[in-house]
């Protein structure tokens, strides 16, 4: 059965019949909850974040839901080889063990409700867990759970509906999973869970998801739902919305301390993005616009499984206890998942090594390149093919800076990055014996292999696909109720509807000009991310005066030009440059496809996800401004 939205049925373990009508009650109690606003906090935004962020957020945030998101594309690699191994993992362990468990009865008395992606690919797992921890602390706790995302076991018929169209063999995938939406975990909530568990999700809607259930909003509520999803995207990466990572990082204070972000939603979509009181950090316009551009495409067409948002016209403004989000706009959800898919392409190693003295860049690469060669010597003498890829940096010598790096005799210490691919591990092992003969028959000051002797593992390649919604079968479970149906809804569209064309450059008038130079720092704050082997940079005015000038200088072409080097060789950069305008902050968003070296796991990088991108952009020059203090006046 399709999934119609805030309907009301009988609890029953059968598969649910939905009724294809809006009762009254449902309305009237949204209506009830008109003047209410809703506490919705994030304690991690991975499977690794501080476990003192869960007592903050329980203790001082006056919560009526916390939501945890522990998934990535890597992540549920490693959760697929862990259950590989044992069958009763593969979710991720921390949130029973630190992050919940100590807490359950504060959690129960305060009645403070839970979500999490902390199940992986096994959330019945995960749920077992949980009620044990909940039996051994003596606290009754109702779990539900949400599957459905897990496709492996129909792996060829996904695989063959698919699109775009791809060459991956089914036989060689590793994970394949859907990012199902908010609708079944706020399902799972109107069925009275204290805790609901899911598989993969989009992050955003673990925050959508108890706002659906608490104000009633239905399924074509388009711009609550694409309000209370910008809400979720803008805490689920947890500390990062309220100072971490942020341009200015330099005045934030008490990073020991950093509160946790709280996102207080009322009925109409209208939210604060705002901290318990007494903590370190800051929430500032600045760190929710660096926020809202991370990790998005096109910002006129940002595809969830509920609903499709356009965030262009968003603004943001400081008020007493945070800042105050509006004007997000949602329409029709499209009639697919987005669905990843991680398959075997080999095996790599990664050895690291410090090298000190004058020249210390050049004697790494040179370091480097000699084990490559005797390798390759040793592979041909045995038989084996070449590497398939390698790469080698050195970090302190500027190389990821490419032709920006600032040049002359370099750094007197360095660190050596060698990352290699070969479809046979045998071969990687030979290669690893080679790194430590480098400290007496090569280079002076090599002083260390970092971590010890290389080890190879799998290369896991990652690949987004568009699968049908029909194809999912979405199951909810709790201690007494079960339903199943899929994510079709009478409004969804064909995804193609969402192609827009690529945002054509604005005119600017013709804009004052003057004899002085500035970084784009001075100008901007920046921050960037990943989206599998594409990276997002988003840029954004510190004062609106100055946006036209970030419009007139940073074409798709300026910065296909400036990150040329990241980009596969021999291609045109500027084929894989989108730019986006996001005037309602005054930022613009650049995705830069196929500029990681693979993403993830797949890539032989030190920076596979991007992460340094935004901080290589604020050193762009820009020229015959005039003084920045006479724009901005």
């Amino acid at each position: 059965m399709a999934y119609l939205g805030r309907l009301m049925v009988r609890p029953s373990r059968r598969k649910s019949k939905w009724l294809p009508t809006l009762t009254r009650l449902q309305r009237s109690f949204a209506s009830e909850q008109e003047q209410k606003t809703v506490r919705v906090g994030c304690a991690s935004g991975f499977w690794g974040d501080t476990p003192t962020a869960a007592p903050q957020l329980i203790h001082h945030g006056k919560l009526d839901f916390l939501m945890f998101d522990y998934l990535s594309e890597i992540t549920m690699s490693l959760l697929t080889a862990a259950r590989a191994k044992k069958p009763d993992l593969g979710y991720a362990p921390d949130f029973v063990l630190f992050a919940l468990g100590p807490y359950l009865n504060e959690i129960k008395r305060k009645g403070i409700r839970v979500v999490s992606n902390a199940g992986g690919i096994n959330p019945e797992a995960c749920a077992a867990a949980l009620r044990q921890a909940s039996k051994k602390a003596g606290v009754e706790l109702k779990v539900g759970v949400v599957s459905g995302d897990d496709l492996m076991v129909q792996r060829e018929a996904a695989l063959e509906g698919a699109t775009p169209t791809h060459n991956i063999c089914p036989a060689s995938v590793h994970s394949l999973n859907a990012y199902l939406g908010a609708g079944p975990i706020a399902r799972a909530l109107d069925q009275g869970a204290d805790v609901v568990v899911t598989g993969r999700c989009a992050d955003s809607s673990m925050a959508l998801g108890p706002l659906m259930h608490t104000f009633g909003w239905l399924g074509t509520d388009y711009d609550q739902l694409a309000a209370g999803s910008l809400a979720g995207h803008l805490i689920e990466c947890g500390a990062q919305v309220t100072g971490g990572i942020f341009t200015d990082w330099h005045i934030v204070p008490d990073w020991h301390n950093i509160g946790f972000p709280i996102a207080e939603v009322d009925s109409s979509g209208r939210f604060v993005i705002t901290k318990p009181a007494g903590t370190g950090g800051l929430i500032s316009t600045g760190t929710v616009s660096e926020q809202l551009l991370y990790e998005i495409g096109d910002p006129r067409a940002y595809i969830l499984p509920d609903v499709v948002c356009d965030f262009s016209r968003v603004q943001v403004q400081e008020v007493k206890d945070g800042v105050m989000v509006t004007g997000a706009k949602g329409s029709s959800p499209t009639d697919s998942y987005k669905v990843t898919a991680t398959y075997m392409a080999g095996f790599k190693a990664t050895a690291v090594c410090c090298v000190g003295g004058r020249r210390s860049g050049e004697k790494g690469r040179r370091t480097a390149e000699a084990i490559l060669a005797r390798s390759r010597t040793i592979f041909k003498t045995l038989g084996l093919p070449d590497f398939q890829r390698t790469h080698v940096q050195v970090l302190g010598a500027e190389d990821t800076y490419g032709p920006h790096a600032s040049g002359g005799e370099g750094p007197r210490e360095g660190v050596v990055w060698m990352s290699v691919q070969h479809q046979e591990k045998r071969a990687l092992d030979l290669f690893a014996r080679e790194i430590a003969a480098a400290g007496t028959g090569m280079a002076p000051g090599l002083t260390a292999i970092v971590g010890g002797r290389p080890k190879p593992s799998p290369l896991l390649k990652m690949q987004s696909l568009l699968v049908g919604k029909d194809t999912c079968q979405v199951t909810i479970t709790t201690d007494e109720y079960s339903e199943s149906f899929t994510g079709v809804t009478p409004d969804c569209v064909p995804a193609s509807t969402y192609d827009l064309a690529d945002q054509p450059t604005s005119k600017v008038h013709e804009l004052p000009s003057g004899p002085n130079s500035y970084r784009l720092e001075e100008l901007a704050l920046t921050r960037s991310g990943d989206k599998g082997n594409s990276c997002n940079v988003g840029v954004v005015a510190r004062h609106p005066a100055l946006y036209p000038y970030l419009c007139q200088t940073l074409t798709s072409s300026a910065i296909a030009q400036y990150f040329a080097h990241v980009f596969p060789p021999g291609v045109d950069p500027l084929q894989y440059v989108k730019r986006y305008e996001v005037p309602g902050i005054h930022g613009l968003n650049f995705m830069l496809e196929e500029s990681l070296g693979g993403g993830g796991v797949a890539s032989l990088r030190s920076d596979p996800q991007g992460k340094a991108f935004a901080q290589m952009l604020l050193d762009f020059n820009f020229t015959n401004l005039p003084d920045l203090n006479s724009i901005c006046s």
